[in-house]
């Protein structure tokens, strides 16, 4: 109820002022866009009261599911908010990039309202130490071999290279000029790229997340003596890069389709030609939409794996 009643003063605040809470690539949203925010604030605040004081009913359950599904939608960009501001010292819009943590931290809230009177058995055993399905894991493999193209890809212009027509030189040129930081490029002056680096730390939590981690890492296992992880720490991260990544790919992908068949027009953007600019859109929007894909299954299955439940839960 705090929380619904901060997102209803911001969004109300955002709304009055006449300020956008979306930005992309320069263009502002509308800031009618604020009233969104202030009415799904002011609907979850006496959901939430109601359920506290009377209950979680069905139709209180399920109307703080949509309102989570809707948070998740508000809270979209939040990973690339996070990127910009490690790497680039700065994000497109403030109040955008607020708007996605407000969300976010909603999302997490009303799902668990939404499953407050959930008591799990504490004789159920939980099985974090267990390693995922078959199918599981070879969604992980699919998801880890499809970086492989773009880690590659940038690697080379890292190194000096020449990829789609522009150099290394080139595009630490259109870094410095995009307001790269220090860090970024001197990574790039090391021949190394940042997201190429952020891809492997992606990878390494998606096999975390479908294989024990005392396997992924044996000398954890020390560290922990014996300890499990802590689940909100790997699932925190996999959840705020699915609902970015896997939306974000999945419909970029289906933008590139129409490009390839003419029905619409790519911009070449900072590269030589239109050809250009699709071949690397569908190399880097292909690794995001099967890491996001997998990440997502791998995330569901990390979940469940480690909710104490009865039965065989995958």
């Amino acid at each position: 109820m705090f929380w619904a009643a901060v997102y209803t003063a911001f969004g109300l605040a955002c709304a009055l002022s006449g300020t956008p809470l979306l930005s992309l690539g320069g263009h502002q949203g509308s800031s009618a866009l604020g009233w969104a925010v202030a009415a799904g604030g002011a609907l979850a605040a006496p959901v939430c009261g109601v359920a506290a004081r009377y209950g979680l009913r069905p139709i209180l359950r399920a109307l703080l599911w949509v309102l989570c599904g809707l948070a998740g939608m508000a809270a979209f960009g939040l990973l690339m908010d996070m990127i910009t501001l490690m790497f680039g010292q700065a994000v497109e819009s403030w109040t955008s990039a607020a708007n996605h943590a407000l969300a976010a931290a909603g999302m997490l809230l009303l799902a668990a309202t939404a499953r407050s009177d959930h008591r799990p058995s504490t004789a159920a055993p939980l099985r974090a130490h267990s390693a995922a399905s078959g199918p599981v894991q070879l969604a992980a493999c699919v998801g880890t071999v499809a970086f492989l193209p773009y880690a590659m890809m940038k690697l080379v212009w890292a190194s000096g290279g020449t990829f789609a027509g522009v150099s290394g030189k080139e595009m630490r040129a259109i870094s410095e000029r995009n307001g790269a930081s220090g860090i970024w490029l001197t990574l790039e002056s090391w021949g190394l790229d940042a997201t190429a680096l952020l891809a492997a730390l992606g990878v390494f939590l998606l096999w975390g997340l479908v294989r024990p981690w005392g396997q992924i890492f044996p000398r954890w296992t020390l560290f922990l003596h014996g300890r499990r992880v802590p689940r909100w720490l790997p699932l925190t991260p996999a959840l705020i890069g699915a609902a970015t990544l896997a939306p974000y790919g999945v419909l970029g992908v289906g933008y590139l389709a129409l490009a390839t068949a003419g029905v619409v027009t790519i911009r070449r953007g900072d590269f030589h030609s239109s050809g250009d600019a699709l071949l690397v859109g569908w190399i880097g929007l292909a690794a995001f939409a099967a890491y996001g894909i997998a990440l997502v299954i791998a995330a569901r299955s990390y979940w469940l794996r480690t909710t104490p439940v009865h039965g065989d839960a995958q």
